[in-house]
């Protein structure tokens, strides 16, 4: 199995394998991953599911296969480069049968260029890598070009979900899209843990469910402009 990014032109910061896959791991890796793997958006033939959903570096991949599994007529995307999360959704995938779910083993900035505008229905943004140092920022994918990025290529009505439990993060979420104009293109709701919605609607992540600190979890809906 070859542990390596697609080469998208664009550099990549942060693990891409950590331990040693799993034997099952590495044979899914042989046997179901070509059959999810896409290395470009124009391998979705949309006319086959309903509507379109990208999760931006899915972790472990409980939030996408959920998903998946509670919306069978709809296509998920995921974006994950870390070698070690791919093979997870992959024991996921293979032990629930999900047939609604698509790869990409790579960064998912170069990927969303290439997706046509007013086509997608949700974009998932879960406990992202925090990049805590200031030097570092730079490195995060929320950034005010990465939040028009995605407003083109929402549907009107289409949503981001952001959440963090990272102090720092939570206030850089809340800067970037309280931004007159930011606020001029999307209604921002935010919730805590009581408040935030239903598991159904909102699956739970692994690591939602062992954060400690309290979590901000933001649901940007595009407007009509």
């Amino acid at each position: 199995m070859e542990n390596k990014l697609i080469n998208t032109g664009e550099k990549f910061y942060g693990r891409i394998k950590s331990r040693s896959l799993t034997a099952r791991q590495e044979r899914l890796f042989e046997t179901l991953m070509p059959e999810v793997e896409i290395k470009a958006f124009s391998e979705i033939d949309s006319s086959k599911f309903g509507r379109i959903f990208l999760e931006i570096g899915f972790g472990s991949g409980e939030h996408i296969a959920q998903m998946a599994l509670n919306n069978p007529k709809d296509i998920f995307i995921g974006c994950e480069p870390f070698i070690n999360g791919v093979a997870s959704l992959l024991v996921k995938i293979d032990e629930k049968n999900i047939r609604n779910i698509r790869v990409l083993k790579s960064d998912a900035r170069p990927f969303i260029k290439n997706i046509p505008n007013d086509l997608l229905s949700g974009v998932f943004l879960l406990f992202p890598d925090p990049w805590p140092k200031r030097k570092h920022i730079k490195r995060r994918f929320l950034q005010e070009k990465s939040i028009e990025d995605i407003y083109n290529r929402l549907k009107i009505g289409g949503f981001w979900r952001l959440a963090s439990d990272h102090k720092e993060y939570k206030s850089w979420i809340l800067k970037l899209f309280n931004q007159e104009k930011f606020q001029k293109i999307f209604e921002m709701k935010t919730f805590n843990r009581e408040t935030r919605p239903d598991e159904k609607v909102w699956p739970k992540t692994r690591y939602e469910q062992k954060a400690t600190e309290e979590i901000l979890y933001a649901e940007c809906l595009k407007k009509r402009v």
